[in-house]
């Protein structure tokens, strides 16, 4: 792979219960699993990187805690270089994850460091490029301040060499477009699921909403579908990917999982639709394993899995449209 990937995004100490369906206050459940895993986009999209091979180095910020020691020990022993991960004066951001019997989830965070992490725009210069070629924002909406100067955090990546990509995740703000629109123009690649772009641009269809995001300065558009994979727009293009047909037990992280898919095929140079089908490749095998990343086996170990995988899709000409 031609150079590595420079990341910024939440860093989260997730405990995993599973299965819940709901159960009413004041009872007791038995569970089959209560597990601990690092989790936060920033950190799941760099784990899954160095998993496939990639060169990673992850922004962010943990506490001053156990937790914040335990992720910080897990990404090291992964291959991800932490030595500008920060440690902040606010407990380590902490998930608890909730997934019911069909893989679906909820959350309920604590923001902690988070809440304080990146107080200024990173600086793109030294060590921190070193051997990077990339800049992956992974969490836009959960760390409050850097929304604010997400713009200028880009521009100061492309003015750097980088090229750029971003991952919208869930804005419990709402602010949405107020927030995501100024950083579009200094964007090569945006990731959204079919939830995000909705609210994003008000259209559920994939086409109609990529045209927004496209019109608004981003160069490609890489859309999350669930079930029907993934969609990959740009001015001229239209690529379809289908999923690959997997049991589902968690999907959590599978959306981090599938943009660090994306941009390792991208840096092995993969054109745009390979990209895709590989990136949907990382994401099955996540979703068919509890905890984000555990599922995530080598490049060359996923690429051979994808010659004997069965996909969704009738056909796999869906690739090309």
């Amino acid at each position: 792979m031609k150079g590595g990937i420079l990341c910024s995004g939440s860093i989260v100490y997730d405990t995993f219960v599973r299965p819940v369906e709901d159960p009413p206050w004041g009872t007791t459940t038995f569970v089959e699993t209560i597990e601990y895993h690092p989790g936060g986009n920033g950190a799941n999209t760099s784990l899954a990187l160095a998993a496939l091979g990639a060169s990673v180095r992850l922004l962010g910020a943990v506490g001053d805690d156990d937790r914040g020691s335990f992720l910080i020990a897990a990404l090291r022993e992964s291959g991800v270089d932490t030595q500008f991960i920060a440690t902040a004066s606010a407990p380590t951001a902490t998930s608890v994850v909730i997934v019911n019997g069909a893989g679906d989830r909820k959350f309920l965070h604590h923001l902690g460091a988070s809440s304080v992490a990146f107080d200024s725009p990173p600086e793109f210069s030294g060590s921190t490029v070193a051997g990077m070629s990339h800049y992956h924002l992974a969490s836009l909406f959960v760390l409050p301040k850097l929304r604010r100067h997400a713009p200028e955090t880009l521009q100061r990546a492309r003015h750097a060499g980088l090229t750029t990509s971003l991952d919208t995740n869930w804005d419990a703000e709402g602010r949405w477009m107020r927030d995501l629109q100024p950083c579009m123009p200094h964007l090569d690649l945006i990731f959204m699921n079919e939830d995000e772009l909705r609210m994003v641009t008000g259209y559920s269809d994939p086409k109609q909403a990529s045209k927004v995001l496209l019109d608004a300065g981003v160069k490609t558009a890489v859309l999350k579908l669930g079930v029907r994979g993934c969609g990959i727009y740009t001015q001229r293009e239209e690529y379809l990917c289908p999923a690959f047909d997997v049991p589902v037990k968690d999907t959590t992280g599978a959306g981090d999982c599938f943009v660090a898919g994306f941009l390792a095929a991208r840096l092995d140079g993969a054109s745009l639709p390979d990209a895709g089908l590989f990136a949907n490749a990382v994401a099955a095998h996540t979703v068919q394993n509890i905890g984000a990343v555990i599922g995530i086996r080598s490049y060359g170990q996923v690429q051979s899995w994808m010659t004997q995988a069965r996909l969704r899709a009738a056909q796999p000409d869906v690739l090309c449209r």
